[in-house]
């Protein structure tokens, strides 16, 4: 007979969590693959083969601001996709973000270059980006909810790291393919070789179509229709209702979004443009952290569980902070073993610790009816000012002081900012799904409280 685990609201059987989570995961290997490979393109071939009218700092810098471009759009997409989950259901709005995301990178394979066609290759590549952003956008809060809306309360971490491991995989997947496309030689790379991979992100877009039309809604949704609890604006309850939570919860983020992206998307336009090295450096190191992250998020979140989402996140936050200059000083090393230490210890612990209880911190901030638009917007808005602009920062700040002491500085404020952040925010991994309207802004009051007392 199979075993049933009680969840907030109903019953589900542990195969059905499994099938959810699976689900979640693998449209978020989808999702984050092709905004991965974006980022890597854009430090080895789009500043040449769309922006070739401009100097390499320049043209990466412009390829740098279309990748922030992506970014910029996510908050509408979590506005939109956020909205429509919150008042349709989950299940529906992950379909339709993933078709978003998976036909817009198949897109940018098809996509003519600047010799071709002039201005309007970078234009086009832009809005492909754009919509990249929106689907990416409205994405995230959904696949964790399902996770999070289907799991046993003792388990809401562990099933909820699940979608997050979309990241280590998917940058596993677009480093390694990058990489074995390298193999073709750095004229092919740029010439041909690069379309390879946007276009093969077609057939996991098929596949995660495939399972994600087979599962349910969450019950918690489910009895949110049934009462007919639902509200006609959520963005502006969260707004209205929820507005101490959202911005601490904004703040908290700001480190775990930097740190990702520093030590990814720069990392490899670092390596190769100011060191001088071969792009296979940052990769190899990308490959092993991605490997030892997919690790670090699953026990993080399992840990959250048992002591509390906060200090764990305040560990892999705290460890950003004091690893800053030691890991920049090991990239300028030049060696293959210390770049390798180094990405490892900023991407994948640092990091993924952070990410790990991410999903289940913001979510159980929220009660089921403005759930998705709320930690939507933490998610989408948070990262505007910290991990869309890290990469086109660390570059400029770099340019400008013509050593990479500035781009550790800035990593550290970052973490500065969330650990300020996380120590205002309410703990809430024994917090039911259910009954919390305000019990996060009472908590976040209390501590303001005692502070200023």
């Amino acid at each position: 007979m199979r075993r049933k685990v009680v969840i907030d609201s109903g019953e589900v059987s542990d195969a059905s969590i499994r099938q959810v989570a699976s689900a979640s995961l693998i449209g978020s290997v989808v999702e984050w693959y092709d905004f991965f490979l974006y980022g890597t393109m854009a430090a080895l071939v789009f500043n040449a083969e769309f922006f070739p009218s401009v100097d390499p700092v320049t043209g990466t810098i412009a390829a740098f601001a279309t990748f922030a471009a992506g970014f910029v759009l996510r908050p509408l997409g979590g506005v939109i996709f956020g909205h429509l989950g919150d008042r349709l259901g989950r299940k529906p709005m992950l379909v339709v973000t993933m078709m978003i995301m998976g036909l817009a990178t198949f897109a940018m394979g098809l996509l003519p270059t600047y010799d071709a066609i002039g201005v309007a290759a970078p234009v086009l590549l832009v809005a492909l980006r754009m919509l990249q952003g929106i689907g990416l956008g409205g994405e995230w809060g959904g696949a964790v909810l399902l996770c999070v809306e289907h799991a046993p309360q003792k388990h809401r971490g562990w099933y909820s790291s699940w979608p997050q491991l979309g990241v280590p995989i998917g940058l596993l997947l677009s480093t390694g393919s990058v990489k074995a496309l390298g193999l073709l030689g750095e004229e092919a790379l740029v010439e041909y070789a690069w379309r390879i991979p946007f276009l093969a992100s077609i057939v996991l877009v098929a596949i995660g179509l495939f399972i994600r039309l087979k599962i349910d809604e969450p019950p918690a949704f489910r009895e949110l229709v049934q009462d007919d609890a639902r509200v006609r604006m959520p963005l502006l309850e969260v707004v209205r209702r929820h507005p101490k939570v959202t911005l601490l919860a904004m703040g908290a983020r700001i480190s775990e979004s930097v740190t990702f992206n520093v030590y990814n998307a720069f990392l490899v336009t670092y390596v190769v443009t100011v060191l001088g090295l071969p792009n296979t450096l940052a990769l190899n190191a990308l490959l092993v952290a991605a490997v030892v992250g997919f690790g670090v998020i699953l026990f993080s979140a399992s840990v959250s569980d048992r002591i509390g989402r906060r200090p764990v996140f305040a560990a892999g936050a705290a460890l950003a902070f004091v690893s800053a200059f030691p890991i920049f000083a090991g990239i300028n090393t030049g060696s293959q073993l210390w770049i390798t230490v180094a990405v490892v210890v900023g991407w994948g612990v640092a990091a993924c610790t952070m990410f790990g209880p991410e999903g289940v911190l913001f979510a159980e901030l929220y009660p089921t009816r403005v759930r998705y638009s709320g930690m939507s917007t933490v998610y989408q808005l948070g990262v505007l000012p910290s991990g869309a602009v890290a990469p086109l920062i660390c570059t400029s700040l770099v340019a400008w002081a013509g050593s990479s002491w500035p781009a550790a500085v800035y990593v550290m404020a970052m973490a500065a900012i969330t650990l300020v952040s996380l120590a205002f925010l309410p703990e809430t991994y024994r917090r039911a799904l259910h009954g919390q309207d305000h019990a996060g802004e009472a908590a976040i009051d209390d501590s303001l409280t005692e502070v200023s007392a």
